[in-house]
């Protein structure tokens, strides 16, 4: 993963390029936070890949709302989440 600006110069690394794939999917980017981010796919063939694999996981298995799922899947969800967060 690269940890430092590519060689055009904008600003994104992989990590922040992976944070922010449901965004973008979601169209819940700023217009320059997209740019940035279609910036970075352009010279990144691995964020590339990575978001073809989330797009092609919510064609498969679709969209799943907080609201589709029932209180002990979501407490496990956010449980699951939380550790991942605190790297555990």
């Amino acid at each position: 993963m690269r940890r430092r600006p590519a060689p055009s110069g904008h600003d994104m690394t992989c990590r922040q390029a992976v944070a922010l794939v449901t965004d973008y999917l979601d169209g819940a980017l700023t217009g320059e936070q997209a740019a940035l981010f279609r910036a970075h796919l352009a010279e990144c063939p691995h964020c590339t890949e990575h978001l073809a694999q989330i797009q092609a996981t919510v064609a498969a298995v679709g969209y799943v709302g907080a609201e589709d799922l029932d209180p002990p899947a979501w407490a496990d969800l956010i449980d699951l989440y939380r550790r991942w967060r605190a790297g555990t």
